[in-house]
């Protein structure tokens, strides 16, 4: 493989770049830095979003510039604002060895004023928005009759964004003899006619298919009323909450602001843009997004055309857009670097011929997955926190006199009323009512709830038949959903192609053919990776309900987790000295059971001969044994509203979340 020094750049650059630890270039900066460098050819490129097409261009003009004329050497164009900033910034970044080169960004929004005063100053480099350079231009404020280079970047948004004849007018503009370097995700006629008139002797080069999409990426659908839109997309949010930083796009401002109000007010970490914010607002959303303070950006695609942010995991449609180029971008901001990334679609029944003409001329194919039950959440979220406690290190240095002091009223507590605390604060959302919510996807007839074969799949709400493992490992053990699908294979000797599989932070789902199953639950329980104990076992599946209830006779720790099994201690009634999880309920909470004997749903399960006890419940079960009620947990929710300005909702899992109302 290719490093940067053998593409001939310079050292003062590769030291700046490496820095930035960029070892290795993409394949559009392998293809275009040696073209740019050697041959002086015009560069029309295709290649996707988030490619590295910066790098790509601007390392070989950065080279090429003399630093010692004062003229305005190259002109970048990008359709946004955002997008002019983030290549300025990149530039100035890669140019941090190379003392005396100026760079100036002009876009709308700022002090065109300003602006011209750092032009007036020297600017070797301009990237702009074709907007803005017209203005500067009829001003006189700007001259790029002597331009060496001149980048067109992003091109096709230019155009789907109107700035067609505003691109021809600049173009007219600049020198006879210059190089154009035309960068373009899709290649429609206005693109290649351009090309065609401002260009000579073009190198294409090409790192994808015109209109296809990336191959990190995963597409996936699923079909809800259009009634049934927001609390599916809730349910899809927290399912993959525990690694979700994502996109929604929405199809208008309105729509962008009103999703993203209720998201806020229901406890979620989110905001929008649209256009109607400010550039100041603006910056401050996009601010708060880059630095992850802010989870979910809801967004038109207006507003987020430009938009360079790197790790999206997801990138939600809550509609398609109508033009099937830009479903081609939306997704393009996920799955960037090599990175895997899942582009989802909440689909209405009507657009159903609108997902096919995008497969058709995309090159995508989609897969139908299934709406997270709202019990399979609450499911998940259980397990997770379950799993974040138990491999959380005690820091034993921060327990010290004062601290001891401040938990003496917790270490009176009994250790089950603690835990039922605790539980209720991180679990409050899950009550009852809302593990009985209905089930939102559309089944064939076209009615809600339609059939199931199995439990939704684990970190993006999809169905996969057979039987669903839990697998004790994940993300933080240093798998991806392709070395985890691998190692799973390797271990249990079962062919990858029989597995699916779904990581998260610290576990993961291994969906495999029944026939499969004791194959992998031999070779993974019980071993250790990393010096980290392994433990497989069946999830709850309705289909395997029952299956390991009960029982005598010694064996190994089992428990179940999703609808089919409850999440309750106890001891089989068998000898040997079994302990095993009763499968035989229907999960955490909604559950009403009648026994002589009641329990305890975590832990041991307490039993008496002469006594009947009653066994605290979760999220607001009920269980009735001759006598007591279950204590029930776990579906509080608060609002606390203030006439200063501020309200305060309850957060997802415990704690409150505030907005500042403007």
């Amino acid at each position: 493989m290719k490093n940067f020094s053998d593409l001939g750049v310079e050292q003062s650059i590769l030291n700046a770049i490496q820095e930035l630890g960029f070892e290795n270039p993409t394949p559009i900066q392998e293809q275009t830095i040696p073209v740019f460098l050697e041959n002086g050819r015009d560069i029309l490129g295709l290649a996707q979003t988030g490619t590295g097409k910066t790098a790509a261009f601007g390392l070989p003009i950065l080279q090429l510039l003399e630093t010692s004329a004062r003229h305005i050497q190259a002109l970048i164009i990008c359709p946004t604002r955002e997008l002019c900033m983030q290549i300025s910034r990149d530039l100035v970044t890669y140019s941090k060895n190379k003392p005396g080169i100026n760079i100036v960004s002009v876009y709308g929004g700022a002090s065109i004023d300003r602006q011209i005063s750092e032009i007036k100053r020297g600017a070797h480099i301009i990237v702009a928005t074709p907007g803005r350079l017209m203005d500067l231009m009829s001003r006189k404020a700007i001259n790029i009759n002597n331009v060496n280079f001149v980048v067109l970047d992003e091109a096709d948004e230019m155009l789907n964004m109107g700035f067609e004849e505003d691109v021809e007018y600049i173009l007219s503009h600049t020198p006879e003899q210059k190089r154009v370097c035309l960068f373009s995700a899709t290649m429609p006629k206005s693109i290649r006619s351009i090309a065609n008139r401002y260009m000579k002797d073009a190198v294409e080069i090409s790192v994808g298919k015109s209109n296809s999409g990336n191959v990190n990426i995963t597409h996936q659908y699923a079909v809800v009323h259009a009634r049934d839109k927001y609390a599916a997309l809730k349910r899809f949010v927290d399912f993959n909450s525990d690694n979700i930083y994502c996109i929604i796009f929405c199809t208008t401002k309105n729509e962008t602001q009103d999703i993203s109000d209720k998201l806020i007010k229901d406890g979620y970490n989110a905001d929008c843009l649209h256009g109607d914010l400010s550039q100041g607002q603006r910056e401050k959303v996009m601010g708060r997004f880059r630095h992850h303070a802010i989870k979910i950006l809801l967004a038109t695609d207006v507003a987020a055309r430009g938009i360079d942010v790197s790790g999206l995991t997801h990138v939600i449609h809550y509609h398609l857009p109508d033009d099937i180029e830009n479903y081609v971008h939306r997704s393009g901001r996920t799955g960037r670097a090599g990175k895997l990334g899942v582009s989802f679609t909440l689909l209405h029944m009507r657009e159903g011929g609108r997902l096919k003409d995008i497969e058709r001329m995309s090159s995508v194919k989609f897969e139908k997955v299934l709406i997270p039950s709202a019990q399979d959440v609450r499911d998940k979220k259980l397990i997770a926190f379950t799993d974040t406690i138990i491999n959380t290190e005690i820091e034993e240095s921060i327990f010290d006199a004062h601290v001891m002091e401040g938990i003496k009223p917790l270490m009176e507590l009994e250790k089950e009323e603690l835990l039922q605390k605790f539980l209720s604060l991180e679990l409050r959302r899950f009550s009852v009512d809302f593990a009985n919510e209905p089930d939102l996807n559309i089944g064939a007839g076209g009615e809600r709830g339609g059939e199931r074969s199995s439990r939704d799949s684990a970190s993006r709400g999809g169905s996969r038949g057979g039987t669903r493992i839990f697998v004790s490992l994940g993300k933080k053990d240093g798998f991806d959903i392709r070395s985890f699908k691998d190692w799973v294979a390797d271990s249990s000797n079962v062919s990858w192609k029989d597995l699916h599989v779904d990581v998260s932070g610290v576990y993961s789902f291994v969906d495999a053919k029944t026939e499969h199953v004791d194959s992998i639950l031999k070779a993974l329980n019980g071993t250790t990776y990393k010096d980290r104990p392994v433990r497989a076992e069946v999830s709850g599946d309705r289909s395997n309900a029952g299956e390991s209830a009960g029982g005598s006779g010694g064996g190994s720790p089992r428990r179940s987790y999703g609808g089919g099994g409850g999440y309750s201690g106890g001891r089989s009634s068998g000898g040997g000295g079994d302990r095993r999880r009763n499968d035989s309920g229907r999960g955490f909470g909604g559950e009403r059971r009648n026994s002589s004997e009641g329990g305890d749903r975590f832990g041991s399960e307490r039993r008496s001969s002469g006594n009947s006890e009653s066994g605290s419940g979760f999220g607001g079960e009920r269980r009735s044994s001759g006598g007591e009620g279950g204590s029930s947990f776990g579906g509080e929710r608060r609002r606390n509203s203030g006439g200063t300005g501020e309200r305060r909702t309850g957060g997802s899992f415990g704690g409150e979340r505030r907005r500042r109302k403007e």
